[in-house]
């Protein structure tokens, strides 16, 4: 199963107002179903791999039901505030002690907003109210755990989570059922910050270092009139190009990003459209195959570029093709 996405709010933010809908925060981690099935654990990211080795402090979810689906997040505190950067890297650890030790030294919160499945029983069709009731029983003093607090005043919310420089707001509609794989209108989200999941098509390097990487191309994948991705003549993904991003990228984080791209296979040229000559000059053109974390102040309304996006990360719980725009219901 694939998570249900929220579509972006208007702008400038304005959550829904009335008791047809509660907001909650929105938590700055890597978003996780999970499953567990006969007692075993699985924590899925949204692309279904399972990471569960990753997070051993997570472990007691296995004890919560023998039949279960939950839809939550990872989140590790650093002073209080969620650290996208601390829970990231521990997906990129292996099992065993490595694991136990970012464990023991930084450990994640499983904060969980939805219950999906239980006993066999799938809830999805059940509205939100009735999902949220059931889950609020359920996970009480399970360690590791915490429920997603809920609000009725999204605008209070809003202006909460801005000044404790949180992510943002998410608002749902209490009768919504859950659409797995789709980015619903019945639920809305309302980011402080424009971060995107981009795909790397390519690089430059910087103007007096030709050794170094100065810049990544990035882009989205196109869906094709099936839904499903477009493929180049070479089997590749094809991408919609949303810029070039530079900022973020001086010292280690690019250094860690070039070591990572230098073991992605070359390949055609992967965007849409053709990119200014200044632009291309120099670059290195590469698979699809890595996704990235960049934020924006939105995007250009005429050819949809990034503004002065800026790198935050790599997104390894993330395949190019899960980026490909979901098909969207109304409610």
């Amino acid at each position: 199963m694939r998570p249900m996405l929220a579509t972006p709010g208007e702008v400038p933010a304005r959550p829904p107002t009335g008791p047809a809908w509660v907001h909650e925060i929105k938590w700055d981690g890597i978003r996780l179903l999970a499953d567990v099935t006969e007692g075993r654990l699985r924590l899925l990211t949204r692309g279904g791999r399972d990471i569960a080795h990753a997070f051993p402090e997570l472990a007691a979810l296995g004890a919560v039901a023998e039949d279960l689906l939950l839809d939550g997040e990872a989140v590790c505190l650093v002073e209080g505030r969620p650290s996208f950067s601390h829970v990231v890297e521990r997906v990129h650890v292996g099992r065993g002690a490595a694991a136990e030790r970012l464990a023991a030294a930084r450990p994640a919160t499983y904060v969980v907003f939805d219950l999906l499945r239980l006993d066999g029983l799938d809830l999805t069709a059940l509205p939100w109210s009735s999902r949220r009731e059931a889950l609020e029983q359920l996970v009480e003093d399970v360690p590791g755990v915490q429920l997603s607090p809920v609000y009725d005043d999204g605008a209070m919310l809003l202006t909460a989570t801005r000044e404790q420089h949180l992510e943002g707001v998410v608002s749902k509609r209490r009768d919504a059922a859950y659409h797995p794989g789709t980015r619903s209108t019945a639920w809305v989200k309302f980011p402080h910050r424009d971060r995107v999941s981009v795909v790397v098509g390519g690089w430059r390097p910087e103007t007096d270092r030709p050794g170094r990487i100065g810049a990544v191309h990035v882009g989205l994948p196109l869906r094709g009139p099936d839904g499903m991705p477009q493929l180049a003549a070479d089997g590749s993904l094809r991408l919609r190009y949303r810029g070039r991003v530079g900022s973020g990228l001086a010292g280690r984080a690019g250094e860690q990003l070039q070591r990572l791209l230098a073991g992605v296979p070359a390949g055609d040229y992967p965007f849409d459209a053709p990119i200014p000559p200044v632009e291309a000059r120099g670059s290195t053109w590469l698979r699809p195959q890595v996704v990235v974390d960049v934020a924006a102040l939105g995007a250009d309304g005429t050819v949809g570029r990034l503004r002065q996006p800026s790198f935050q990360g790599v997104r390894p719980d993330l395949a190019p093709a899960d980026l490909v725009a979901p098909v969207e219901e109304p409610r």
